[in-house]
């Protein structure tokens, strides 16, 4: 049987998934059909392909209930992988709270939900870290739309940062700016089908203190290979161990140094993060046959 695999991407990032033309090569030389589709292309066939795979769904942040009855839509329909219950827990950052209550290694932060005192919850953070800058974002967001960074003495910046986020319903969350990131840069580890890929290293993705967001679909982005520290395996191992699920089909564990060096979790990335393939021989055939695998493992399963 013929695998048939939709890797769902979003129209305004067609052209730009890195990651697309490695895996559609992997997958057509493991025998298996490829096609790209939009995530909310009306006319597309879910339940025609036997697994669906979210791979740059870029844009779902300003849409999310859309994109959970999406998700919703194509698990009713088919294979999606990976599978609904992340897709809902992955796509909002609260789950940062919950690894860092199960004891994982997290950048500190605070929520502000929409019709809290914003500027008292902002006043007890400064008055408890002692950081030259803040990082300001959503709860719901990617590609560091809405993120910036700001200098702690600046809070009515801050506050009018924070406030039309609020006014739109929107959770915001405030995060010391790591400063280890303009020298070392953040390191993204893979995990395909539960296991160490390998591992980027991203360099800084927001501007100085007090300049805008990025205008486009993601803040660009400056990729090289790293080898990872010991430490910061053995920290994605236990960021892993805490997400309440079991094996992965994919992950990205995304990880910042605080100021003593201890590396901590600045966003796991389950549902569509890129997994810089084009930087790991071999990288996306592994992801392939995990791919194909979990269709073969879920055929068995079915009644």
């Amino acid at each position: 049987m013929t695998v048939r695999v939709a890797l769902v991407t979003a129209r305004a990032a067609r052209g730009l998934d890195e990651d697309m033309p490695p895996l559609t090569a992997a997958l057509e030389a493991a025998g298996a059909r490829s096609q790209i589709v939009d995530w909310d292309d009306d006319a597309a066939d879910w339940a025609r392909f036997d697994l669906v795979v979210p791979r740059s769904a870029w844009d779902y942040a300003e849409r999310l209930p859309e994109f959970i009855a999406w998700a919703e839509q194509v698990a009713r329909a088919t294979t999606l992988v990976n599978p609904l219950p992340v897709v809902r827990w992955n796509t909002d950052k609260h789950y940062l709270g919950e690894l860092a209550r199960a004891g994982a290694p997290v950048v500190p932060t605070r929520y502000v939900e929409p019709g809290e005192d914003a500027a008292g919850m902002l006043d007890e953070l400064l008055a408890a870290d002692a950081s030259r800058e803040l990082v300001v974002k959503p709860a719901v967001g990617a590609g560091s739309r809405d993120a910036r960074r700001h200098k702690r003495a600046d809070r009515a910046e801050i506050l009018a940062h924070i406030a039309p986020l609020l006014d739109a319903g929107r959770s915001v969350m405030l995060q010391p700016y790591l400063e280890s990131v303009d020298t070392s840069g953040e390191t993204a580890l893979m995990y395909i089908d539960g296991r160490f890929s390998h591992a980027i290293r991203k360099g800084a993705l927001l501007p100085a203190a007090g300049a805008p967001s990025t205008a486009g679909l993601f803040a660009p982005e400056e990729i090289v290979a790293r080898r990872p520290g010991a430490d910061e395996l053995a920290a994605a191992e236990r960021i892993l161990r805490a997400a309440p699920f079991e094996r992965l089909t994919y992950a990205r564990v995304d990880l910042l140094r605080d100021p003593a060096g201890a590396p901590e979790l600045l966003e796991l990335e389950l549902t569509e993060p890129s997994l810089f393939l084009a930087h790991a021989p071999g990288s996306a055939e592994r992801f392939a046959s995990a791919l194909l695998e979990y269709v073969r493992q879920h055929a068995q399963k079915s009644p």
